[in-house]
């Protein structure tokens, strides 16, 4: 089948002649005649293999055969609204009746604003900033038409539940939904039906299943020879690497190690402004940075068919995140490469993640008994100076990283110390101070001033209201942490 015998416009045509597109996806084969319709439709199929466009042609056709009709794509983080927003305005490149807006976090409501005004008839956004504009009245969705939820396994878990029940009061009871996803986890199949009526199902592949043109590997080692396989798995490429961290902080880290060894790496994650982020993904895009470091919100939305690499340096806690991470490689008929650096803690959950890739590990190596086999071959090929068992490396020596000397305080400084908490060098200034062991800030005695004198007599009340805490106020470290 070719996109010329689907019957869509001719405008459709020519933007998918320019984008260098002649042959439809099996998904979007399957999905785009329904959808045309009117149907709802659940569509699920590997990552890497044209979703955005299965939604969008048949949107943009109704939309142009119908002037009253608009559509709303709702995805579950900015980079990918960008990706998707990209893949739109490239089919309606020759439709200029057909504007599309962007709303995400991270940048001014004001120009969003000002872009809505201009009567666009497809929005794409992420569910909090739709929120933010349904409840400052810019934006009305009585007029939608078409809605999509793109990622749909992400948008219905319970993290979005509650802005997706704000954003569905809005809408009209007649509309046509589309949820696309390349996971439909079994939990979530109750939201799904209370969503779409009637919906036809279009299933391609395995379902929760990676893209068969990965290679898999899984590496065994100590906790602290992680960042060393790390940083030789990333030398031992030339190409584009992905490296996923569980948290924000360990992004940060990981980050700062590979920079450290003179690998220019960017970096992703929530704290990072949307300037920041749109940076980094454009020098990893680039080449500018060979390395981009990042936490879930990059294993969906990222499309760079370059990425030769998808290293998990920590696995995640749900088993098909992980199908999303590794789909960031092996994109638009390319193969790829992921692996996991695993240590003892994550056995259990490796043993959950195994199951959706038990028969797609190229070779010989089982994972569960890399997982078993991974310590003690370690320590074998450390005494026999060999590799142990295929696929399991020993530990990369730890290299010693020059510390600067730490100078003493210079006089000045020594003085101003004193003065202020005494030396703490001998019994009587710390009779004096209140302060055990020469420690500044501890083990002050009650009514005793840092400069030993007494609270009592003239001057008591003024120093009670200028310089002692408030009551009842916890002091900072009695505070519980977050």
């Amino acid at each position: 089948m070719q996109y010329t015998d689907m019957e869509l416009p001719e405008t459709i045509q020519q933007a998918l002649a320019a984008m260098g597109f002649t042959t439809p996806t099996p998904i979007q084969a399957a999905a785009i005649p329904p959808v045309m319709t009117g149907r709802d439709l659940i569509g699920c199929a590997q990552t890497g293999t044209g979703k955005t466009a299965a939604f969008a042609i048949p949107m943009i056709t109704k939309l142009l055969a119908d002037e009253t009709a608009n559509g709303l794509v709702l995805v579950p983080t900015r980079e990918l609204a960008v990706q998707v927003q990209e893949v739109i305005n490239d089919l309606t490149k020759f439709t200029p009746t057909v504007r599309t807006v962007l709303l995400i976090g991270g940048v001014p409501l004001g120009g969003q604003v000002a872009r809505l005004r201009q009567g666009p008839r497809i929005v794409v956004a992420t569910p909090g900033r739709l929120c933010d504009h349904l409840r400052q009245g810019t934006i009305r969705l009585r007029g939608v038409n078409v809605l999509v939820l793109d990622e749909a396994d992400r948008m219905l878990d319970m993290g979005f539940a509650p802005q997706l029940r704000e954003i569905m009061q809005h809408l009209p009871e007649k509309r046509q939904t589309l949820l696309f996803s390349a996971t439909f986890p079994k939990e979530i199949e109750a939201l799904v039906g209370k969503l779409t009526k009637n919906a036809e199902r279009v299933s391609i592949g395995e379902r929760s299943a990676p893209n068969a043109k990965i290679r898999h590997r899984v590496v065994m080692v100590e906790s602290r020879g992680k960042n060393d396989k790390l940083l030789e798995e990333v030398n031992a490429k030339e190409g584009l690497v992905l490296v996923f961290a569980r948290t924000k902080h360990r992004t940060d880290k990981v980050a700062n190690f590979l920079e450290d060894y003179g690998v220019k790496a960017a970096r992703i994650h929530g704290n990072r402004s949307q300037s920041q982020r749109q940076k980094a993904i454009e020098d990893f895009r680039s080449g500018k940075a060979r390395v981009l470091c990042a936490t879930d919100i990059a294993a969906r939305g990222i499309d760079i068919p370059e990425i030769e690499l998808v290293i998990n340096y920590d696995i995640p806690d749900c088993a098909e995140d992980y199908i999303h991470r590794i789909g960031r490689t092996a994109r638009a008929g390319l193969s790829g490469e992921a692996m996991a650096i695993l240590i003892s803690e994550d056995k259990q959950q490796w043993k959950v993640i195994s199951k959706l890739l038990r028969d797609k590990v190229e070779g010989s190596v089982d994972p569960q008994k890399v997982l078993t086999a991974a310590p003690m071959a370690a320590d074998n090929a450390e005494d026999e100076g060999e590799e142990g068992v295929e696929g399991v490396n020993a530990p990369a020596p730890r290299r010693e990283r020059s510390r600067p000397e730490r100078r003493p305080p210079s006089r000045p400084q020594a003085q101003k110390f004193q003065r202020r908490f005494g030396s703490g060098g001998n019994g009587e200034n710390r009779a004096a101070t209140g302060n055990r062991g020469g420690r500044p800030g501890y083990g002050r005695q009650q009514g005793v001033r840092p400069n030993g004198t007494s609270q009592s007599g003239e001057g008591h009340q003024r120093w009670n209201r200028d310089r002692a805490p408030q009551k009842n106020k916890p002091r900072e470290f009695d505070r519980p942490l977050i």
